[in-house]
């Protein structure tokens, strides 16, 4: 313990104070026990406060209808109804000659010595694009054209002494069976002169043979011979060539698109990386459906244009008719693993998933193929933040 002592000197006097000693250690619990009982104190009001709050919650009893209403999100809805739209259908294709014509050696063959023609060339019918080596076939012309003189000189002889026998027939000079012996060689002369006017043009038809023509005017394709080459009757083709330059878009569509279809129907065509539009029109619908992926075909015909080149992939829409169908604004519509999809509002103010399926995109929004009637209040946006039989407050979107 500690003593204090104060002295205090007043009128002559000295008082003497004694102090009580003080316990420092007990009063610093006393305070620590305070504390404890003040934070152990506001735990258990909080703790009773949030008790109650979800006692309240969970007890439907205690919370007023309209507070129901008043909590639930707001939702602006829209009725598509019905509307009358320019039908479409949307495919896919490879692009490639509407008549393409496979060029090859229809002669003997030979060693090619020149190609005046390259692909991407327009030809003419009848146009050399391969010229074939015709020296040994030259000689051979030559040698049959000789032939043909030879035996004009025997004709011509032959039916001179036929004409001196007869002279001399009737002067008895010359027997009748020596007239008809000069007459007989003379029509041997004679037909040996055909015989070998015939071999002529026989070799000159082949010589021309040798030269690879065009068989119709249109555009090269393919050029697949150079100089030097040598070709024969087996040879692949040497050249291809798109008939009159015209283009198709064979047309990959399902049975019941191609059975909306007809020929002559108007369909545009777009390239891949290619931003024009080509306008065709159905020249030919497949007759038969593919047993593996019960698909057909539906050829649409091109002009010609640089940007359409055989081999490549565009896309296409067909014109289909007219349909009436709801069309509803892309916020509506939603998708996930199992398709396309919108939330519509039932009559106790719920959301109600609905499966639909789309059809082509106007500007006025997405066609609806199948799933609505129209009538249906469909939730305009916002529609991935709601759950199936969620309670909406729904709001009629104001028309423009």
């Amino acid at each position: 313990m500690n003593y204090e002592a104060g002295v205090i000197a007043e009128k002559g006097e000295t008082i003497s104070v004694d102090f009580e000693p003080v316990d420092q250690a007990a009063e610093e619990k006393r305070r620590s026990d305070r504390r404890k009982i003040i934070i152990i104190a506001v735990l258990i009001v909080l703790g009773l406060a949030i008790a109650a709050f979800f006692a309240m919650r969970g007890n439907g009893t205690t919370t007023p209808a309209g507070d129901e209403n008043a909590q639930a999100p707001t939702v602006t809805v829209v009725t598509p109804g019905r509307t009358t739209v320019e039908g479409q259908i949307t495919a896919t294709g490879t692009l490639a000659a509407r008549r393409e014509m496979p060029v090859g050696v229809v002669g003997e063959g030979g060693r090619v010595v020149s190609v005046p023609v390259d692909a991407g060339d327009w030809v003419r019918q009848g146009q050399v694009l391969a010229s074939i080596d015709q020296s040994v076939q030259s000689q051979q012309v030559q040698s049959a054209a000789a032939n043909i003189q030879v035996a004009q000189a025997d004709a011509n002889l032959a039916q001179a002494n036929l004409d001196r026998a007869l002279q001399l027939v009737e002067r008895g000079f010359v027997s009748t069976a020596d007239v008809d012996r000069l007459t007989a060689t003379r029509d041997a002369a004679v037909a040996r002169v055909r015989v070998a006017q015939a071999q002529l043009r026989e070799l000159r038809a082949r010589n021309a043979r040798l030269n690879i023509v065009a068989p119709a005017s249109g555009y090269v394709l393919e050029r697949n011979v150079e100089p030097g080459q040598t070709v024969s009757a087996g040879s692949p083709a040497l050249f291809r060539i798109a008939r009159g330059g015209e283009m198709e878009l064979a047309a990959k569509l399902g049975e019941s698109d191609l059975a909306n279809l007809t020929v002559g129907t108007t369909a545009q065509v777009r390239p891949v990386g290619v931003d024009k539009l080509f306008t065709g029109s159905v020249w030919q619908i497949s007759p038969v459906i593919s047993q593996q992926d019960r698909q057909g075909t539906a050829r649409i015909a091109l002009p010609y244009a640089p940007e359409l080149r055989p081999g490549g992939f565009a896309t296409t829409i067909i014109a289909s008719g007219t349909i009436v169908a709801p069309i509803l604004p892309e916020s509506s519509v939603l998708s996930d693993d199992k398709g396309s999809y919108v939330y519509i509002i039932n009559s106790e103010n719920k959301a109600e998933r609905r499966d639909i399926e789309i059809g082509q995109v106007t500007r006025a929004g997405i066609v609806v193929n199948s799933g609505l009637t129209g009538r249906e209040r469909v939730v305009l946006r916002a529609g991935g933040f709601l759950n199936p039989g969620e309670s909406v407050n729904p709001q009629t979107a104001e028309s423009n």
